[in-house]
């Protein structure tokens, strides 16, 4: 076998290596990094597989939670409104059947701001339960633990509850004060702790202007008892005194008289509600009688109706010459002292008793000439 040979001055070049199944070399890096990729492909897949239905059902599910709770919110809002609404309106007819007392127990302004007052605290409640129910519920959709959230809740509420004890009497007070209406704007109250005209009602705290001008900020659980001077009507308390001589069936039709006639005349014709009545006999001294006279008027208006009642009876009773105390019969020195006839007649009478006592003067006369 011939070998061959290179002639002078050229080399044979060695054959090419062949690519080792190691992977060593550029050329075999490129069929190992595509199997990866292929593999994380694969697994990404096969994850998305396994989990995309239960993200597609936590999505449904979060988005129907969502649409229902504001669908709810919107809802209950409505039907709050349309209650108020409807309490508004009762309270309207029932004031149109009731009359003049029923429309003046409680005003239109006075009722626009409670129905207000109710329905702004009915809507933030339902509004926060619902609100707060759908936040949960989406929590737990996306798989959050809510025991430590509910338990740091609970601990927290708690702590509040003790803190804030006082805020939250008062705000539960001025709820129920609200619901209840037990005072509004412009009512003269008595809350004990102060007394003037409300001049705002708020959850916390009620401002009122006192008789002095002063302003008194009352906490609403402060308030233990409340009297209300403005609800319903008032009654103005005249006590008449007339002399202790005078005809109390005369004074008594003057009276009445008097107040029908007020009665009739402006602005009394508004205020007075129901006939002014002569209850009887309050009281009796030795030169007059007190006569006690009530009218039924206007909330606040009690007073008014006193003095203008005093002021036209003081009137009738100098037309009629009604006096309103007898004066006492004082004697005087000179009228005690008797007069000279006087004397000289009490002064015979003695003269003429004088004679019988002469004859036991002389029998005495005589028993002292014997003893001599």
């Amino acid at each position: 076998m011939h070998s061959f040979s290179a002639p002078k001055g050229f080399t044979v070049a060695s054959p090419s290596p062949t690519p080792s199944p190691s992977g060593d070399g550029l050329l075999g890096h490129t069929p190992a990094s595509l199997t990866q990729v292929k593999e994380s492909a694969d697994q990404a897949a096969g994850w998305v597989d396994q989990n995309w239905q239960g993200w597609v059902e936590s999505g449904v599910r979060i988005v129907f939670v969502v649409v229902l709770a504001l669908v709810l919110r919107t809802v209950v809002r409505k039907l709050i409104t349309q209650l108020i609404t409807r309490m508004a309106r009762g309270a309207e007819e029932s004031a149109v059947v009731g009359g003049r007392l029923g429309g003046l127990l409680v005003n239109a302004e006075r009722r626009r701001q409670r129905s207000e007052a109710i329905g702004s605290v009915l809507r933030s409640v339902a509004s926060f339960v619902i609100l707060g129910t759908a936040a949960l519920m989406v929590l737990s959709a996306l798989g959050v633990n809510l025991a430590p959230l509910l338990a740091s809740a609970g601990v927290a509420g708690v702590a509040i509850g003790f803190g804030a004890r006082n805020l939250v009497t008062d705000f539960l007070s001025g709820v129920f004060m609200i619901l209840e209406d037990q005072y509004g704007v412009g009512d003269e109250i008595d809350a004990g702790v102060a007394s003037g005209t409300v001049l705002e009602v708020g959850l916390r705290v009620t401002k009122l202007r006192g008789s002095n001008g002063e302003i008194w900020y009352v906490r609403n659980g402060e308030v233990k008892r409340i009297a209300n001077m403005s609800q319903g009507w008032s009654t103005a308390t005249v006590d008449v005194q007339v002399g202790y001589r005078e005809d109390l069936d005369q004074v008594q039709s003057v009276i009445l008289a008097t107040a029908e006639e007020m009665a009739k005349s402006a602005p009394w014709d508004e205020l007075l509600w129901e006939p002014v009545q002569v209850l009887g006999v309050e009281s009796v001294a030795s030169d007059s009688v007190v006569l006690r006279v009530e009218a039924r008027t206007m909330p606040g208006k009690a007073g008014l109706v006193a003095r203008s009642l005093r002021a036209r009876l003081k009137a009738a009773f100098d037309t009629a010459g009604i006096r309103l105390t007898n004066e006492a019969v004082t004697a005087s020195p000179a009228a005690l002292a008797p007069t000279a006839p006087a004397a000289a007649a009490d002064a015979a009478p003695a003269a003429e008793a004088a004679p019988p006592a002469a004859p036991a003067e002389a029998q005495q006369s005589a028993a002292h000439v014997d003893k001599g």
